[in-house]
């Protein structure tokens, strides 16, 4: 991979994006030419989950209207946003990874036409007890995730890379990183 390439992690809430970002972070630390990509999410930084930016929803509209995201959408009732600062990193020759969502994938894809998605695929079983062992959702909230997620449609995209993540978080952020570093 010579040219920079955009990385759209996606997957349903429990998949394990989060984990495998960190993993991934950590075992290249810089030894590869990819960055790792924040969100802006109106929702506090204080509740688990992943390493974001919080706004309130003033903040996010604000950074809307002034046109600061390359990416922006709305899921289970937050605002998220990833910013411009992607298109200067990918102009400067860096892979960028960014953790997306499944539902503005084709949004994405008019934007970015070239990027490479990366979608993770995992037992309902297994989301259930990740979501469950994170502690940020109601039985009544994994509830509804869960079967919001059994009724998207299939992923289809020219770039489409599918991991399951079923299995350790070693094997998959191996399997992980040799994407993003071209090996695979």
């Amino acid at each position: 991979m010579s040219q920079a390439t955009l990385f759209y992690l996606i997957g349903p809430s429990g998949a394990g994006k989060d984990a495998l970002l960190v993993y991934a972070r950590e075992h290249l630390r810089g030894s590869e030419n990819v960055l790792f990509s924040h969100r802006y999410i109106t929702r506090p930084s204080e509740v688990g989950g992943e390493n974001h930016i919080a706004l309130t929803q003033l903040e996010f509209d604000q950074r809307q209207q002034l046109g600061l995201f390359a990416l922006s959408w709305q899921s289970h009732q937050y605002s998220y946003g990833i910013g411009l600062e992607i298109d200067a990193w990918m102009q400067a020759g860096a892979h960028v990874v960014i953790n997306g969502s499944r539902e503005y994938l084709s949004q994405a894809s008019q934007r970015y036409p070239h990027m490479r998605v990366i979608l993770l695929e995992v037992n309902s079983d297994v989301i259930r007890q990740r979501l469950v062992e994170r502690g940020r959702e109601t039985a009544e909230e994994i509830d509804a995730r869960i079967a919001h997620n059994q009724q998207l449609a299939p992923v289809e995209h020219p770039h489409l890379h599918v991991l399951n993540n079923d299995f350790s978080l070693a094997e998959t952020g191996a399997k992980l990183m040799a994407l993003l570093t071209g090996a695979d």
